[in-house]
Order: C-alpha cells, then structure tokens, then sequence
C-alpha cells in the first residue's frame, strides 16, 4: 500500500537521508535558508538529503526549518520534523533517567 502524497513527488523512487548536520553542511543549510527567505538556522540541526543534494533542514534548538521552495520539499521537510520529534524524545528520557538515577543515589 503506498501513501498518495508521495506518490505525488515519487519520493519512493528517490534516495532520501536525514541525518544530524556537520559543519560541512552550514553553507548549504545558509543557501537553504536564503532561497527560502528565512533567517539562518542555530544551534544543531539535522538536514535532508533528497539524492544527495539538500532539500531542507530543520533546528533541533527551535524547532524553525527551512527548505528550497523551488522543489517539492514538503515531504523532506515533514520526515526532519518528525525525526526532531524522536530526537527530542530520547534526549527528555535520558534527562529524565539521570534525574532519576541523582535522586536515588542521593536519597540511599
């Protein structure tokens, strides 16, 4: 069963990597934003390739992305915000697991 939004782009038929942003990728995140007349992004990102090029990125500061509104992005754009979502999650649980594992050590 295939979804029809991406059907509609083909992004099955496409190579699609999301992965966290290396300072390798800042002047093509600083492009991104500028095409989508946007500020740049801070902080640590995570960045979509679509058949090795960069089709969007998006803050794991702030949550703001950015993407080349001169290609069907949408779909890069949603599978970065989803993947921050996850991102953030594990990064609440290990906070939380630690506080925990302080409060027993200190309560023993």
């Amino acid at each position: 069963m295939s979804h029809p939004k991406a059907n509609t782009t083909n992004m099955f038929d496409r190579d699609v990597v999301i992965r966290r942003a290396t300072a390798a990728d800042r002047e093509a995140i600083r492009d991104l934003a500028t095409l989508d007349s946007a500020a740049p992004l801070r902080g640590d990102a995570l960045v979509a390739l679509v058949d090795g090029e960069p089709w969007a990125a998006i803050s794991l500061d702030d949550g703001r992305a950015v993407a080349d509104p001169f290609r069907p992005s949408a779909q890069a754009s949603e599978l970065l915000r989803v993947r921050a979502a996850h991102i953030a999650g594990a990064d609440a649980a290990v906070r939380l697991h630690r506080r925990a594992r302080r409060a027993l050590r200190a309560a023993a």
